[in-house]
């Protein structure tokens, strides 16, 4: 081989690194270096001030234990619920379903409710019928909230509607199961379709 040869071979692998103390050099910062990094990113995030949390509250008389108690429940409470009904059940009556869910606004006709038995804000109501008061009870209007899905079914729901009604002069027949089924297609189908 010739030294012309030699001298071609060395050139084609010249580089940042030319003795093997470079090379450990090199090697050892490449692992030590980012290391370091990671240590003090570590503590600069660990030594920022936090808030106290609940237990240190606790600890620190800052907070009872009930009302410790009740913020974690509120935090791991459930989403939603399945509730089955049996269907066999008999239905509650309008009065005692008013009494249970209706009384506390339309008693005293608070935030804009029509009151039992005042005809004059009931008499315009009724005669819109009752599929239509159906759906203002079962959806929500104005400050009422949507009573439908709620501790009472949508034919009880019916029936409260029935007893204020007839109870300021209306004569609406109380709806039974089947009858309010019926009603409540016939809604379904009269409501126009969002888009």
């Amino acid at each position: 081989m010739s030294s012309a040869d030699h001298h071609d071979h060395d050139a084609r692998h010249d580089g940042p690194i030319k003795t093997p103390t470079q090379l450990l050099a090199t090697v050892i910062f490449s692992f030590v270096v980012p290391v370091f990094v990671i240590i003090g990113l570590v503590y600069y995030v660990s030594s920022a001030a936090k808030p106290a949390g609940d237990a240190e509250k606790l600890a620190l008389g800052g907070i009872t234990v009930e009302e410790l108690n009740k913020t974690v429940n509120s935090r791991i409470q459930k989403v939603g619920v399945v509730e089955i009904r049996d269907a066999s059940n008999p239905l509650k009556t309008g009065e005692e379903v008013y009494k249970a869910q209706c009384v506390s606004c339309h008693a005293a006709g608070a935030a804009g409710a029509p009151k039992f038995g005042d005809t004059a804000t009931w008499g315009p109501r009724i005669a819109t019928g009752y599929a239509a008061l159906l759906t203002s009870a079962l959806k929500g209007k104005g400050n009422m909230g949507a009573q439908g899905g709620g501790d009472y079914d949508d034919v009880e729901i019916g029936r409260a509607l029935v007893y204020m009604a007839n109870g300021a002069g209306g004569k609406l027949p109380v709806p039974e199961r089947a009858a309010a089924a019926a009603v409540a297609a016939a809604s379904a189908a009269s409501t126009p379709a969002m888009q």
